[in-house]
Parts: structure tokens; sequence; C-alpha cells
């Protein structure tokens, strides 16, 4: 071994050993006749000391290192005259009295360290000195974690684990896939799987009770900060089983992985909220509970006073933000601004502030008399000191706008602290979901989706009615999981299909291989997915899932550390049959 200890272990007790230790050089520093030398690797840091007076020509040596230099030190632990209480290994030294270089190293293009100088691209692009850093580092340990305490919990459960394919074949729906030319099949393609659905069903037909697979799963679609074309689930199917059982059992896990992970208890059941109330209180499907600020309409209480505005709008409703009415005309401006940025799209906004002396000032003063302003009040149960914030407009679209402001106004009242979780069950979702431009129904999950018993009888007179035994586990505003119980009888299937526009033909061609598996006995079976990528970020205070994954893509889908994707060379298209018809350079 080049080492006989990490730069992480050594402490008081060891001082008088004589040690060897490997690692790469942070910093150096050269007070009078001596060198200081911090060596760091994955475990932590421990300093060097070289003297001048005792080795010249070590020293002269030590003087030389570089950032990010390996080397190798043989000496003896000494305590330190001035401790560091700031790491593990502040109370020792090492008496260096001989010192091997192992490696040199290029001046690195940023500085390793917590606090660094690099902007993201530079950081992707050398992302191998990236993940030096302790805190890009103790992430990718957080999340070998979460995956092996995942997995030991699971096996007490009688869950086992499963590989299932990578090379499938492509089927509709969801998010488009990603196909791979089959050489030894011209013409045809297999599709990279968006998750391992039909498997994991099939593992149920199979009778294998309780799967699990920690997996990757490939989505070609547009990115954002929770979003990677490929990402690992921890996916979950069980049978025998109703919706109650699989939140029971998964609702344990994430107990289970909080207390583990980050100490955290949870009192009570975790709260249960339908998708309809979702998005009536909260204008979403995964709602921010950490704070209150539903959603009040107010509609009936507008109309009829000639504001244009509020009277040939479909939905009034506003939020409550408590003591927030001495909020000045430019911080208002600027929420207005917030709403109606693009990618929001509200027209306006309108504010009514009710004062500390129970006085009302609003936007709308010319078109409603103060008596009615305060039956608005009432309504919002507003206190003295409290601002409302009002939005209108065709329904569901003005909901999303102001789910969004209603999380801007939570992060500005200092109400979504990252060290406070709020988890949340969302039922009841909509079986089909209506798209205008096709003029045809979409399953909102996906086809394999049970509806609830009590709504079957509406399938064909009014599929838009009928809710999914579908769940989605929510915490903190994030979709970290969710599942729903599936279809196991294959003419309820086929009826589904058929729902969804496939024809008999389509549908065979498609699920054939699924739909004669049910001809075979199929348990009642559902299941659950985490996105761990999701739970890695959520439990390290992350924004963005890319500083837990260790190689991860750029927003456009890119590595820039090699440059993928790539072009290839005429001979690969030539054995793989395809030719490229690429869109026109402006």
């Amino acid at each position: 071994m080049l080492r006989s200890c990490t730069c992480g272990d050594l402490r008081i007790d060891n001082v008088s050993q004589n040690v060897t230790l490997a690692g790469w050089v942070q910093k150096t520093r050269k007070m009078g006749g001596m060198t200081f030398v911090d060596l760091r690797d994955r475990y932590g840091v421990t300093q060097l000391v070289f003297n001048n007076d005792v080795n010249e020509e070590l020293c002269e040596r030590a003087n030389k290192l570089g950032r990010e230099y390996v080397i190798q030190i043989k000496g003896i632990v000494s305590e330190r005259s001035n401790k560091n209480a700031n790491i593990p290994t502040g109370d020792i030294e090492i008496i260096v009295d001989e010192m091997n270089l192992l490696n040199s190293s290029a001046v690195p293009p940023f500085t390793i360290e917590d606090n660094t100088d690099g902007g993201d691209d530079i950081r992707m692009q050398y992302r191998y000195l990236d993940l030096r850093r302790n805190n890009v580092r103790s992430n990718m340990e957080l999340r070998h974690k979460i995956a092996f305490e995942t997995r030991r919990f699971l096996d007490a459960e009688n869950f086992l684990e499963v590989e299932t394919p990578i090379l499938i074949k492509s089927t509709p729906e969801g998010a488009r896939d990603f196909v791979v030319p089959s050489r030894m099949n011209p013409g045809e393609f297999y599709a990279l799987p968006q998750s391992p659905q039909l498997f994991k069903q099939l593992l149920m037909v199979s009778g294998f009770d309780r799967y699990f697979q920690i997996a990757k799963c490939f989505r070609d679609e547009d990115l954002r900060a929770d979003r990677q074309p490929e990402f690992t689930q921890i996916d979950c199917e069980m049978t025998f089983v109703e919706q109650e059982d699989v939140l029971n059992m998964f609702e344990k896990l994430m107990r289970h992985l909080f207390k583990y992970v980050k100490n955290v208890d949870f009192d009570g059941a975790f709260p249960r909220m339908t998708w309809e109330d979702a998005m009536n209180f909260y204008g979403s499907d995964k709602p921010d509970i950490r704070f209150d600020m539903k959603f009040v309409e107010i509609k009936d209480l507008t109309t009829g006073y000639n504001f244009p505005v509020f009277d040939s709008a479909d939905y009034v409703a506003g939020i409550c933000a408590t003591g927030c009415a001495s909020y000045t005309r430019k911080q208002i401006d600027q929420l207005t601004d917030f709403v109606k940025r693009p990618q929001i799209g509200a027209k306006g906004l309108v504010y009514v502030k009710y004062e500390q002396d129970g006085s009302v000032k609003s936007s709308v003063d010319k078109f409603y008399a103060p008596e009615v302003i305060k039956g608005w009040l009432e309504r919002f149960d507003a206190k003295p000191g409290d601002l409302v914030l009002i939005l209108c407009g065709e329904k569901r679209k003005t909901q999303k706008q102001l789910c969004e402001l209603r999380l801007e106004m939570g992060s500005k009242m200092g109400l979504r602290d990252k060290d406070t979780f709020a988890p949340l069950w969302v039922i009841d979702f909509p079986l089909f979901e209506w798209d205008e431009d096709s003029q045809r129904f979409y399953a909102m999950h996906h086809p394999f989706t049970m509806p609830n018993p009590d709504d079957i009888s509406l399938l064909d007179t009014d599929p838009g009615s009928v809710r999914a035994w579908a769940y989605d586990m929510v915490i903190n505003g994030v979709e970290l999981g969710g599942g729903s119980i599936r279809i196991h009888d294959g003419a309820l299937q086929k009826r589904m299909f058929q729902l969804l526009g496939f024809s008999d033909e389509q549908a065979q061609d498609q699920f054939g291989f699924l739909m004669d598996a049910f001809k075979y006995g199929a348990p009642p079976h559902g299941g659950l997915a985490f996105g761990l990528d999701r739970l890695v970020s959520m439990f390290a205070g992350l924004d963005t899932i890319r500083d837990c994954i260790a190689f991860p893509k750029n927003n456009s889908g890119r590595d820039v550390m090699n440059d993928a994707p790539s072009k290839i060379d005429d001979a690969q298209l030539k054995e793989l049959f395809l030719e490229l018809n690429l869109p026109a350079q402006d």
C-alpha cells in the first residue's frame, strides 16, 4: 500500500506514530524556514510540516509543489501548536522526513475548494476536477448512503432486486424515446426505457411478488433544474395490494430514509390531498405545504361593478400574504413584472392593502367601494397588516400563474426553509387528460393505470371525470415519487387502449406481449417509483439535481466534458443502414 492511513484518520491519540500518507496538494504556505502543505484525499485534510533547518533539500522540494500535485509522504505525527478546530485532524500535523512525487499537475482551470471561482460551464467541462471538491463529493457520498439504505430497507421487506433490459421496444405515450439502431436488424430500432414499467408488471405476473430496482431511465425531453435526459429511479412493484398498502409501505420507506439520513421524524401519518384540491387551493399537483396561503376564489364578489377585467374573466382568485401590507409601490410593481414574465404569462396583478389602521388601499379603488373590497378581505380572512394579491383569467391557466406567485411570496417571506420538510400524498388524479390540439384523451400517467373502481361506469359516458388509482409523494413542492395500482384484467386493459385511440391492431403491435401475459393469471398489483436524483438533491439542500449526479448533462442535453452527443463517421452509418437528413443551415 502507498499509505498507512488516510488524510482524515489521524487524531491526537496518534501522536508519535510513524505514518505514510498519499493525496493531493490542496495548498502550500511558506513561513520563514518552515513550509506547510495541506494534503487532501477523499477522507479529509492533514497538515504537513517541512523544516528547512532539519532538511533543506526536502523543504526546497516542498516549496516547488503546486496545487493538485500527487505526493506520498512519510513522517511522524505531532501535536499542533496552533490547532484548527474547523477540521477533524486539526489537533495534529505530520513532521515530514520523506516525500515522493507521484504525479505533477497542470494549473487547474478553477480553484478546487468549496467556494470555487469556477462557473457552471467550466466546472462541467472539467467535472473530474469538480468532483474533488468536498461539497460535490459529499453529494455522491450521500447518494451512495441513500441507495445503500434503500436496498437494506427493501430487502428486509422481502423485495427482490431484479435488473430489467436497457434495450427495449419503443412504445407511444409519455415523453419521446431515445432510440438505438440495430445493426443486426436493419431498419429496426431499440428504445432506451423511460421506466421499467412493462417489465416490472411482467415480473408480478411471474410471481416475484415484490420487486425493486435502482434503475437507469431515459427521456428525450426539454431539461430544467430537476430533469436530466438520463436519471435514476428507485423502482418498486408489489402484488396482491390495494392503494392503501402501497402508500403505507413507501411512506414507511420515506420515514426510514429521513430518520437515517437527516435524523428527521414526522409526526402522524402523511396528509392526503386530492388532485382536485391541490389544483384548486395551490394551482399545482405538487403543492408546497410548508406554508399556507391557499387560493381564495372571489369571482362572485367582483362581478357587476363595471370592471371589465374581472367581469370578463372565467376565474378570479388570490392569496393573502400575512403582514405584507407594508410593501411599497416599487415592491408591488416588481411582483407585477414577475407574473407578467413570458414563462408565467399573467396580464397584470391586482392588490389590496389592509392597513394597520383598518383602512384599505387597492389598485382597483375607482371601481369598487371600500365596503365591497372589505367583503373580499373577509373572504380571505385577512387581518390588518395583510396584503391580498389577485389574478384572473381562464381557470387552469390562472391557477398555475397564481401558484408561481404564491411560491415567490413564500420565498420572499422566508417560508420555504430547506431544513423544514412537509410530506404529502396527492391522490385521486384524473385517469385521462384532454388534448385540444389532437382532440383526444391521453393517459395522465400511463395506459396501465387502474381506474378507481367507483368510476369505471363512467369510462364510456364521461371519461374525463374518471379518477385513477394513482398517487404521488410530494415533499416541499417536489414530486419525489409516483405510482399507481395497475390494470391486471386483460379486458379492462383492452378497453383502456380503445379509449386512448388505439386500434386492436395497434394495441397488439405495441403491447401484445403484456396482453398475452394477462391471459395467464395476472395478479392484482401496483407500485411506485421514487426519483433518486431528486431525493438526494432534497437531502443535500440543492436547487438542481445536477450536483448529485457524477457526470451530468447541461441544459442542452450535452456532456461538455466528453463532448457528447457527437457525430459518427460514414462507416458507422453505413453499418447501421442509416442516412442523415439534416436541417438546412441558416
